[in-house]
């Protein structure tokens, strides 16, 4: 049977929790990582209706897109909004899980969701990100060369791309001299030795690189592991927030607006610009991200698509001569949280999986 700590480990190879934006509160928010998983609930926020709904459908676990408890709190207690939500499922041992903005970010995240829905080509990201990354290179005996690299890999190093454990592994001769004071894990103090090792060679984020080296460390059998780091040129990682992409033909805005609304069963989408004007570059960024405006009008972009904006936010873009689609936050998020349990489903098929039946938009339309 997986546990909350396996599910966490895939869906952090799926949306990494690196491309967080770093004012976010992701990660492993509420519950005990070491705790069975049978029944899995996926929602974009945890309200007292999903919580309810976790509870009455037995799941161990809440994904959910919003965090829980994003801003400082003192007291949980049933008197207060976040306690009337979290002690029940303390009382009911259910964990929570927010990948956030690494959701949005990743490959296969809301925004790619979005902009494959709106049927773009040629998707880029509209606020790329550099990568800073190292090279840890490892000289190990062969009895320790599987726990150093297994340590490594747990650790978050060896990741390249789409792949993961990735290594290079060399077969050399080791030698050394003993001190009085030592204590050889192979050979004798007091003599050269010479021995069989392997340099092992691994690529490390820079986020990752000082728990990737104590787990190296804790794995390996010697008293002082010899090992190099290297930093390694930036460069651009593929990856980044929100999304640019270009429609096949282009429409009129109206028509982008009326598109939107059927592919993510929308009420409504307002739009701000003229709707006849033809509309071929669209930028995405789920959710309420008004803060891309300039990014959208600096990738040159004809439309801006996102969930909701600000008063004065709409004005800018008007100003600007930047025409805007918003559907709503709930309907530019939703689908790819539907989407996430299907994914989950599919990785832990004897998992019962489900996106929350009862979460719903808190905005109607009259």
């Amino acid at each position: 049977m997986p546990t909350v700590g396996m599910m966490i480990a895939a869906l952090n190879r799926f949306a990494p929790l690196e491309l967080a934006t770093e004012w976010d509160n992701v990660g492993l928010l509420f519950g005990d990582s070491n705790a069975e998983v049978q029944r899995v609930l996926t929602c974009l926020t945890v309200t007292e209706e999903t919580a309810a709904e976790a509870i009455e459908g037995g799941a161990q676990l809440i994904v959910t897109h919003h965090p829980i408890l994003f801003r400082g709190t003192k007291r949980l207690t049933l008197s207060s909004p976040e306690g009337k939500q979290l002690w029940p499922l303390a009382r009911a041992g259910v964990a929570i899980y927010s990948p956030h903005t690494s959701f949005d970010n990743c490959t296969g995240g809301i925004n790619d969701s979005l902009a494959k829905r709106m049927e773009l080509t040629e998707v880029q990201p509209l606020r790329s990100k550099t990568r800073s990354q190292f090279k840890i290179v490892i000289f190990t005996p062969d009895g320790d060369l599987a726990k150093v690299s297994n340590a490594l890999f747990e650790a978050g190093a060896g990741i390249i791309g789409q792949y993961r454990e990735c290594s290079y592994r060399i077969a050399g001769t080791g030698t050394f001299f003993g001190s009085d004071a030592s204590n050889p894990a192979v050979g004798q103090k007091g003599r050269r030795e010479e021995v069989s090792e392997w340099r092992l060679e691994v690529v490390c984020p820079e986020n990752r690189l000082e728990s990737a080296l104590r787990a190296m460390r804790a794995a390996h059998s010697y008293e002082e592991p010899a090992y190099d780091v290297y930093q390694l040129r930036p460069s651009a990682s593929g990856i980044g927030e929100g999304r640019i992409g270009r429609l096949v033909n282009p429409i009129p805005l109206a028509e982008v607006g009326s598109h939107a609304k059927r592919v993510l069963n929308a009420e409504a989408v307002q739009i701000v610009g003229d709707g006849t004007r033809k509309i071929e570059h669209i930028a995405i960024a789920c959710g309420a991200a008004g803060e891309f405006l300039s990014d959208a009008v600096r990738a040159k972009a004809d439309a801006f698509l996102t969930g909701e904006m600000r008063f004065h936010e709409l004005l800018a873009a008007k100003s600007q001569g930047m025409a805007l689609i918003l559907p709503g936050h709930y309907a530019t998020e939703r689908p790819a949280i539907e989407e996430l349990a299907v994914k989950l489903g599919e990785e832990w098929p004897g998992l019962a999986i489900w996106a929350s039946r009862r979460e719903c938009d808190p905005v109607t339309t009259i």
